[in-house]
């Protein structure tokens, strides 16, 4: 039996607030931030809203969550979110010392891995969670921004 509340299902939740994000024009990449299987923080890119270049998906949700609990540091989170981090949110999460990181599609030339950033000693990582749907949301707003211009 397969447990309702898994990677999967998050990251669905993820995919959702992406979804978000694309309906407003922006990048769509979407993030919950989880704790005790209950979804404590959602976002999702706000950069053209609030013309604001580190209103990623991932800055917003880690201050929504550190608002919900009441404190700067996420321990015993987990981040879901639909595109590997770049730098400035690896960076952002390594402050808040979040537990796990669940990522979508690997972001090949921004993404925090070929960049080498730092997360926690303590944060894990995992990658490859709906792959295949969250790129190819990204794929689409592209494609539709490119036939736009």
């Amino acid at each position: 039996m397969i447990q309702p509340f898994d990677d999967t299902y998050f990251m669905k939740m993820a995919l959702q607030e992406a979804k978000e994000a694309f309906k407003k024009g922006e990048v769509p990449i979407g993030a919950v931030i989880v704790a005790n299987n209950q979804i404590i923080a959602r976002g999702h890119n706000l950069t053209e809203t609030l013309n604001d270049v580190t209103a990623h998906a991932e800055m917003q949700t880690i201050t929504a969550a550190a608002n919900y609990l009441g404190g700067k540091y996420l321990l015993d989170c987990t981040l879901y979110v639909t595109l590997e981090p770049c730098q400035m949110c690896a960076g952002a999460l390594f402050w808040s010392q979040i537990s796990k990181i669940v990522y979508g599609a690997r972001d090949e030339q921004r993404g925090c891995i070929n960049l080498k950033s730092k997360l926690h000693p303590k944060t894990k990582m995992q990658g490859g969670v709906m792959a295949e749907e969250t790129s190819l949301l990204l794929k689409k707003f592209f494609i539709e921004k490119r036939n736009l211009n």
